[in-house]
């Protein structure tokens, strides 16, 4: 059921009212007793709420997901002795 915004025409009251779609629209300020008008609103649209429901809401498949291992890193000490090899067979 959808949620309509009143406004009365003399104390600008404003208002919303969670009525059906067939139901008749209100015609009296529930402030003052005078005439309403219907608003024109834009809705709820969506509202996401957390981060990430992308990530949870849906299941991985197995054949999109490239199977790649971490490249092993090398340390520092590595480093040092394969440059030092290599300048030793330059010289």
């Amino acid at each position: 059921m959808p949620t309509y915004e009143y406004e009365c025409e003399s104390c600008h009251h404003h208002f919303e009212e969670f009525q059906t779609m067939t139901e008749k629209p209100i015609r009296k300020c529930p402030k003052c007793g005078k005439k309403v008008k219907r608003l024109i609103s834009s809705g709820a649209g969506f509202i996401f709420k957390g981060s990430g429901f992308y990530i949870t809401d849906y299941k991985k498949n197995s054949a999109s997901i490239p199977n790649t291992k971490p490249k092993k890193t090398e340390t520092k000490k590595e480093s040092q002795k394969e440059n030092k090899s290599k300048s030793e067979k330059n010289t």
